[in-house]
């Protein structure tokens, strides 16, 4: 069984906190800041970029160090973290896909997002998601642990982040909806579940699958057409599905999954 120490060191985090209690996922800045680094950058240089060069256009130097901090909370901004590194090397690929892949690396690493997961996968296309479902949910752990206000902002955040990937639609009124999934975020999901345990025909069914919204037939047409692309290696034959990930991980990475 794979532990949450060895989650930790492929990317995932476990704290109560997160950087949804100030920010949502934070697509732009994001996106504008991989569009002037390095693909192999380390996070010295994303870290010089935000805070030195100013590349997110922020007013003041306590804001670019807290931007900067937030990033690293929701993406990690690390190469050494497998997670980052296989994130960062699927983004160019398909900009279609950066609004959901985005999620999808801060779902792993913000444990306020990922309190509203199940409420969003179980609400019906077309129906409507609230603000007050969200802060009931932040509530339920620990009722004293937020202020009114506070509810208020980080479920306006959380909602917001569905909104960026796709999965809600509408300013003010929130409505379910069925987000943009291309073979990077069916590969990205494969890859999450690879990294909690799951292999063959149980990565197509992992929850970070699941989530795509897709059904079985689709799933695997995506996931063919991730390996037609080299994303990664996808094989079903007499039932059996073999899901390979060519160079996501090094050897010593490899062997954390056996620990």
């Amino acid at each position: 069984m794979i532990t949450d120490n060895t989650l930790e060191k492929f990317g995932f985090k476990f704290g109560q906190s997160g950087a949804h209690s100030a920010r949502t996922i934070m697509l732009a800045e994001l996106q504008t800041l991989f569009a002037t680094t390095e693909p192999d950058a380390e996070q010295a240089q994303y870290q010089a970029d935000v805070c030195d060069y100013n590349v997110l256009d922020r007013a003041t130097t306590k804001s670019r160090s807290l931007t900067y901090r937030h990033l690293v909370d929701l993406y990690g901004l690390d190469p050494a973290l497998p997670l980052f590194r296989v994130f960062r090397r699927l983004w160019p690929v398909d900009p279609s896909a950066q609004p959901l892949l985005a999620l999808q690396l801060a779902l792993p690493r913000d444990r306020l997002l990922r309190g509203s997961l199940e409420l969003v996968m179980a609400t019906e296309i077309g129906s409507l998601v609230t603000r007050q479902q969200v802060e009931e949910l932040l509530k339920t752990p620990d009722p004293a642990r937020f202020s009114p206000a506070s509810l208020k902002s980080i479920a306006q955040n959380i909602n917001g982040s569905w909104t960026q990937a796709g999965f809600l639609q509408g300013k003010v009124k929130k409505i379910r909806a069925q987000p943009k999934v291309t073979p990077v975020n069916v590969s990205f999901a494969l890859f999450l579940a690879y990294l909690e345990g799951a292999t063959g025909e149980r990565l197509l069914h992992s929850h970070w699958c699941r989530l795509l919204g897709l059904g079985s037939h689709q799933l695997t047409e995506l996931a063919i057409a991730a390996s037609h692309r080299g994303l990664i290696d996808f094989k079903q034959s007499g039932g059996v599905t073999e899901v390979r990930f060519p160079a996501y991980l090094t050897m010593e990475e490899e062997q954390w999954r056996h620990e």
